[in-house]
Parts: C-alpha cells; sequence; structure tokens
C-alpha cells in the first residue's frame, strides 16, 4: 500500500518529473501533470521545446526536422530509462514493467506512460 493519497503521489511524481527534467535536459516543462489510472501512470509535460528544436520543427523541411527532434528525444529518455522509472517505483512502491512516450513537435508537449507491476492501493482508498 502507498502510504501517501493519489493526489499526493501524483504531485510527487509531477514534481519529480519537472526536476528531472530541469537537471536532465537542462530546463523543466512550462506545464506538467501526473495521472494514476489502474496500474498506469500518465505524465504529460507541456511546453518541452527548447527554442533550438522549435526553429528545426519550421526548417525547410519540417518533417526532417521532426524526425530528429523525436530521434534525439527518445535517445535521451531511453538513456535516463533507469532513473525515470526509480522516480515512479520510489514514489509509488511498485515497479515499472515498461515506458511508453512520445513527443509532438508541433504543439511541444510529451506524454510518458508507465506501466506498473500492479496497481496502487492508496491510503484514502484503505480507510473506505
Amino acid at each position: 500500500m502507498v502510504q501517501l493519497s493519489r493526489g499526493e503521489a501524483e504531485a510527487q511524481i509531477t514534481q519529480a518529473m519537472v526536476k528531472f527534467e530541469r537537471e536532465y535536459k537542462g530546463r523543466g516543462p512550462e506545464e506538467a501533470k501526473a495521472f494514476i489510472i489502474e496500474e498506469h501512470v500518465f505524465v504529460r509535460l507541456r511546453g518541452v521545446l527548447t527554442p533550438a528544436e522549435r526553429q528545426l520543427a519550421k526548417s525547410e523541411d519540417p518533417s526532417t526536422g521532426r524526425k530528429l527532434i523525436k530521434q534525439v528525444r527518445q535517445e535521451l529518455i531511453e538513456n535516463a530509462r533507469f532513473l525515470l522509472e526509480t522516480i515512479i517505483k520510489d514514489v509509488l512502491k511498485i515497479k515499472v514493467v515498461s515506458l511508453h512516450t512520445d513527443i509532438s513537435s508541433v504543439t511541444g508537449e510529451r506524454i510518458i506512460v508507465f506501466t506498473l507491476e500492479s496497481a496502487p492501493r492508496f491510503k484514502s482508498e484503505i480507510l473506505q
């Protein structure tokens, strides 16, 4: 059982993800929010593109620029996978079994989905 309420856990994950973005990538998102639904954690980060990435997305051949942005961001996430999974495990005390992510080079939004070994049980759910 998680010793937090669902809202507290979501807030802790959100804060940790923003901190990760700032420390690992050099800048944080404009907006972030985590959602825990059954055995999944969804993290939505808005405004994550750097000014250089925004220019690349608008280049003469935008499809090439978009592909490059997605490739670089995917590689960064794969290299940090252990750190991201640790964030979730530290808060929820449940192992992450998979991680999926995508980024929009148009809107600057990134979605990260973590699949957990099991659904967390929160403090407020146990009391009911």
